[in-house]
């Protein structure tokens, strides 16, 4: 199956309209993109409740709760804080899913461990939380227009069960 953005939209807001879900989104590397897509399709505020573009670390702990000790044990670009990312914003939105994105577009911020294109995405139910690492091969335009990508899919993926 290769849909695009548009397509996997679609498909999205009619599993969300029928099962009244209501969803919102903490992006960090994706920069406001997922929510930007989520608004572009018309009558997406039945169940889009809003995005965060949780930047920087301050924002992070001011804005979704994230633990000061996972920011600084594990680093923003890593599971564990897109796993927080997720919960925080579903549990402060009091929504069904909560999307986080974390990760390093490029070019620069990039070390051996964590390189350029390094990205987790996270989805958070009441009843789950997953979560995938993504190593994405672009610039810095391509690399949140991929992480963008992903997180739809997990989250069609994730709701079509």
């Amino acid at each position: 199956m290769n849909l695009n953005n548009e397509e996997i939209l679609k498909k999205i807001s009619i599993i969300l309209k029928e099962n009244n879900l209501k969803i919102a989104v903490a992006e960090s590397c994706s920069g406001g993109l997922i929510s930007h897509n989520f608004t572009n399709i018309s009558g997406s505020s039945e169940y889009f409740d809003r995005g965060i573009v949780s930047y920087s670390n301050n924002a992070k702990l001011e804005l979704l709760d994230i633990s000061e000790n996972i920011l600084e044990r594990y680093g923003a670009v890593s599971e564990q804080v897109a796993i927080a990312m997720a919960k925080g914003i579903r549990k402060k939105s009091n929504v069904d899913i909560g999307i986080a994105t974390t990760g390093i577009a490029g070019p620069t911020g990039g070390t051996e461990e964590k390189p350029v294109g390094l990205v987790y995405i996270a989805i958070s139910t009441t009843n789950n939380t997953i979560v995938k690492k993504y190593q994405f091969p672009g610039d810095r335009l391509e690399n949140k227009e991929s992480t963008c990508r992903a997180a739809l899919e997990m989250l069609l993926e994730s709701i079509s069960r």
